[in-house]
């Protein structure tokens, strides 16, 4: 026992509105409904929990976790109630239970997808927990990056005792089984056709489907394969993961996208591939500046590029410096922003081609460099209107080299192209790409898409009293989903 407060319940016990009693009876119907009928808590019990840091056996924090999922709408994990089983074994955790042991990823990965998936079924849709700073994000996991990975190579099987070290929660939604090459090569195919499809539609459709098989995945790992096999089930769960965030974040599942980034994160470093690793910092950096916290990206992306290490190929690194170019438009940094899209261009184009990019990078192309510099310069032009004639140039560039099947991005150029145009005071082109726009929209389910589309609506108010465009904004409120109808102007 700590005899210390369990802070993270105890905020999270102050959200539910429940008493002590009543949590209480409700952990003993839960643990009946879960094959637990023996399990009996009572108020003093739950007040020792919250006042004085006792941590319940198992499987108590289980059916905490569940409780407080479907209470809040939001995945709720063990250890977000605080109840980290290696903090109980005195070894030292970071800031929010960042970073978790190397033998706790498979762990926390099959948990938290298994949370989401109930949350899923269950048809809850809440607004999330707050986002973790991006500056305690790097804080925590800076050092821990920065190691050399625990791998299998490096140490003894015995370590895992079978399965001792992974949480029964695991071992209770998948039953661990070996793999063999067939089934790996199988899931680094699935991985490509989900990335394929949130290209093309957005991350609402299938988000749900790659979670499960995230879900899969992380039971897999719980097994101990030869070294070349687990290496590749851990960066196939470092992708799923990654598209996972990527589709939550699309969406508007916030906090769950964080999560998942973070995840992806620890499933790349396990495998032992730092630029992936430093890519999934770069989704994380990229959520924060679509969120308004710029200076949050910023430190997520030193942290990227650093731990993306030297083997990071020249267009990984380019794409890098066009996250961190967007970071530093929002904050109307100027010289900053060009001279670091500089640097991108000189990456990219010195990238020879010799070496096959990773399956991930793949969709960086000429055409989402161009994209990036358009969003940048469009983002600057709010500073600084005389940028918007470079924004309207890249994002032209970014449509001419448009591959088929991506659609989402397509938007995205004619969204900042249109921007550009109306910024620039020339409102008959902006109309013409802004329903260029309007006329894809439907084909995708994207809250990304809706967000950019009232900023381009914001910048439509000044032109009201042209025919065109009081039509025009009359179009884009019946085009956004009810849920996205908040327009200010």
């Amino acid at each position: 026992m700590s005899k210390e407060p369990n802070t993270r319940l105890a905020d999270l016990f102050g959200l539910t509105g429940w008493s002590k009693g009543e949590l209480a009876r409700l952990v003993n119907r839960q643990a009946a409904v879960m094959g637990h009928p023996q399990l009996a808590t009572d108020t003093s019990r739950v007040r020792r929990w919250i006042e004085t840091g006792e941590a319940p056996r198992d499987p108590v924090p289980k059916v905490l976790a569940a409780l407080f999922t479907e209470r809040l709408g939001r995945v709720v994990t063990i250890e977000d109630l605080g109840f980290d089983r290696h903090r109980r074994t005195g070894r030292k955790q970071a800031a929010d239970g960042l970073p978790w042991p190397p033998e706790r990823t498979a762990a926390v990965l099959t948990e938290f997808t298994g949370m989401d998936l109930m949350l899923n079924r269950r048809g809850l849709v809440g607004a999330g927990a707050a986002l973790a700073a991006g500056s305690a994000l790097t804080g925590a996991m800076r050092d821990w990056l920065h190691t050399d990975p625990v791998l299998a190579a490096d140490a003894p099987h015995t370590d895992f005792d079978g399965f001792g070290t992974v949480s029964q929660a695991s071992l209770d939604r998948y039953e661990a089984a070996p793999v063999g090459s067939d089934e790996v090569e199988a899931l680094e195919h699935s991985v490509e056709v989900f990335r394929a499809w949130d290209a093309s539609r957005g991350g609402g459709l299938q988000r749900k489907a790659v979670v499960g098989q995230l879900n899969e995945v992380g039971g897999m790992l719980a097994y101990r394969h030869p070294e070349h096999l687990h290496r590749r089930l851990w960066g196939v769960a470092a992708n799923l993961a990654g598209l996972a965030g990527w589709m939550s974040h699309d969406v508007g599942l916030e906090s769950t996208a964080q999560k998942y980034f973070v995840i992806a994160v620890h499933a790349a470093r396990e495998g032992g591939d730092r630029p992936r690793a430093g890519e999934a910092l770069s989704r994380a950096a990229r959520q924060m500046v679509h969120l308004g916290r710029p200076d949050d990206a910023l430190d997520l992306m030193k942290l990227a590029k650093s731990g993306a290490g030297h083997e990071a190929l020249p267009r990984t690194r380019a794409m890098l410096q066009t996250i961190e170019a967007w970071a530093q438009a929002s904050m109307g940094r100027g010289q900053a922003m060009r001279r670091t899209l500089g640097e991108a261009e000189d990456l990219f184009v010195s990238d020879r081609g010799d070496v096959e990019p990773p399956s991930w990078m793949q969709m960086f192309d000429e055409a989402d460099l161009h994209g990036m510099q358009a969003l940048a310069y469009r983002t600057l032009a709010d500073h600084d209107p005389s940028m918007s004639g470079h924004a309207q140039y890249h994002a032209k560039k970014a449509l001419e080299l448009r591959a088929k099947g991506r659609q989402r991005s397509t938007i995205f150029d004619y969204i900042s192209l249109a921007s550009a145009c109306f910024i620039a005071n020339d409102p008959e082109q902006a109309e013409r790409y802004a329903r260029l726009a309007l006329v894809s929209m439907g084909e995708t389910s994207s809250k990304r898409t809706w967000d950019r589309l009232r900023e381009m609506y914001r910048l439509t108010a000044r032109y009201s009293d042209h025919s065109g465009i009081k039509d025009l904004r009359d179009q884009i409120k019946k085009s956004l989903p009810s849920q996205a109808k908040n327009l200010s102007v």
